[in-house]
């Protein structure tokens, strides 16, 4: 089973994916998944084509992180381009983008990427994007606005299970955009 945990920078995927990957380790009863946070794998590999000057980010290399995930088919996979890789369940983490800029704002964002990173996710883009990538039945969306990272990680773990029903279309943050 190979599960992707995606959504827009800010929304909390790396904090609960590392909780996540504490219980993996520590819980016999859990599934035996590796995990695999896959922006770190694109700068250890140098697997990017380009910097993008003005947004301060590479350009991943999408086939060259295809073929280094090619074999790592029992894993989860965490980062904002998990999504379009295959995928048995594709869990998008949500925040509301007013309180989504505010997190990049505080991690050192600039104005300009944090306006653009709440704008997507105002617009669903990556929501989108796995949903036409993977079908809604494969989409778990999970709101991580006001909820602890332990929480998130919760439903993050129901997500691998399988004791969480697939849902998408459920958050609407398109009034931040009015």
């Amino acid at each position: 089973m190979r599960v992707a945990i995606t959504g827009t920078p800010g929304t909390g995927k790396t904090t609960a994916t590392e909780l996540l990957e504490e219980r993996l380790a520590e819980d016999d009863s859990l599934p035996d998944l590796e995990v695999v946070h896959l922006n770190r794998v694109l700068e250890d590999e140098g697997l990017y084509t380009e910097v993008d000057a003005d947004r301060e980010s590479k350009i991943a290399d999408l086939d060259a992180l295809a073929d280094w995930l090619e074999d790592r088919d029992e894993a989860v996979i965490e980062s904002h381009l998990a999504h379009h890789f295959d995928a048995d369940r594709v869990a998008v983490l949500r925040c509301e983008p007013a309180a989504l800029e505010e997190r990049l704002l505080e991690r050192g964002e600039t104005e300009a990427k944090a306006r653009e990173n709440a704008e997507s996710e105002a617009l669903d883009v990556i929501l989108s994007e796995a949903a036409e990538q993977h079908g809604l039945e494969s989409i778990y969306e999970v709101d991580t606005t006001d909820r602890e990272p332990e929480d998130v990680a919760d439903a993050l773990e129901a997500v691998v299970t399988g004791e969480r029903e697939p849902s998408a279309g459920e958050v609407d943050f398109v009034g931040y955009l009015g």
